[in-house]
C-alpha cells in the first residue's frame, strides 16, 4: 500500500531534508517513526528537499507499506514518535502512480524578510534580518523580471545538480506588513539555492546597491558569480505543493505570518 502524507517542520535543528551520515536531518526523523509503526524499513520520498535551516509548513511525502494500518493509525504513531519541531498533518492512501516529487506540478515558498534597525530575538531563526531600510516597490519591479520561463544559471548554487537549468516561475509577488516583508514564489520546480538567491539579489535592489534592470542583466548572464549573495535560509517556508485534482489531496494550510 501507498500512503501520502504532509509534513511540517521547524528546519533549525537539522542539516536539512535529506539523510546524512554524520548529522541530523527531517528525513531521519520521519524515517524512523513510521519504520517503528510499520516494524520493518521504510523508504520516505518527499516533494523537495530543504537545506540546512529551511523550514516547510506543507512537505508532501510518500512511502510504501505491507502493514495494516489506517491513515489515522500512520497520523498518531508519526505524532508519537516524532520530536516537537517535526510534526505530521495528515496522511491518506494513494494508488501506486503517486510519487510525491514526480507527480507534483507546482511548489510554493515563502520568504520572509525582517526589516528593522533593531535584529529579531526570538525569531532569530524564524526570519532572515535586513537592518537597512528596503524599497518594496523596486524590488517587485525587479522581480517581475523572473518571471516566466527562463534560464535559471544565475540562481542557483554551482553545485545543483539538476540536468537543467530552465524553469518557470508562475507568479513572484512581495508584499510589507509592518517590519515584515513576505516574498512568495510559485514555480514548477526549484533549483539548488534558487530561491535564496532571488532573495539575495532582491535584497540588493531593495537598499539600493542596484539597479531594478540588474536582475535581468543577471538572469541574462547565465553566470552564478553575478548574481550576489545568497540570503540565509532561516526566513524561507515550503508551504504548498500542488498535485493534480484527481488524488483529491488536503489543501495547505495557511501561509506563515508574523506580525
Amino acid at each position: 500500500m501507498r500512503f501520502v502524507a504532509a509534513i511540517e517542520y521547524r528546519g533549525t535543528a537539522y542539516k536539512g531534508w535529506q539523510i546524512q551520515p554524520h548529522a541530523r536531518s527531517v528525513q531521519e526523523q520521519v524515517t524512523a517513526a513510521l519504520a517503528k509503526i510499520a516494524d520493518h524499513g521504510i523508504d520516505v520520498v518527499c516533494a523537495g528537499r530543504t537545506d540546512s535551516g529551511v523550514h516547510a509548513s506543507y512537505q508532501i511525502i510518500h512511502f510504501d507499506s505491507l502493514a495494516r494500518r489506517s491513515p489515522n493509525n500512520w497520523l498518531r504513531g508519526m505524532n508519537s514518535n516524532l520530536p516537537e519541531d517535526v510534526v505530521c498533518l495528515w496522511v491518506t492512501e494513494v494508488d501506486q502512480e503517486f510519487h510525491a516529487r514526480f507527480s507534483a506540478q507546482r511548489r510554493a515558498y515563502r520568504y520572509v524578510i525582517f526589516n528593522n534597525m533593531t535584529r529579531p530575538g526570538i525569531l532569530a531563526t524564524q526570519v532572515t534580518w535586513e537592518r537597512r531600510e528596503l524599497n518594496l516597490e523596486q524590488m517587485q519591479l525587479a522581480a517581475n523580471h523572473l518571471i516566466g520561463e527562463h534560464d535559471f544559471t544565475s540562481f542557483r548554487t554551482v553545485h545543483c545538480q539538476a540536468k537543467s537549468p530552465v524553469r518557470t516561475v508562475h507568479s513572484l509577488e512581495l508584499q510589507r506588513t509592518g517590519a515584515f516583508i513576505y516574498l512568495d514564489i510559485v514555480a514548477n520546480a526549484f533549483l539548488h539555492h534558487m530561491v535564496r538567491n532571488i532573495a539575495g539579489a532582491l535584497i540588493s535592489v531593495g537598499c539600493g546597491e542596484q539597479s531594478v534592470g540588474w536582475v535581468s542583466e543577471v538572469l541574462k548572464a547565465r553566470d552564478r558569480a553575478k548574481a550576489g549573495v545568497t540570503a540565509p535560509p532561516h526566513g524561507l517556508y515550503l508551504t504548498s505543493v500542488e498535485y493534480p485534482d484527481d488524488y483529491q489531496l488536503p489543501a495547505s494550510p495557511a501561509l506563515i505570518t508574523f506580525g
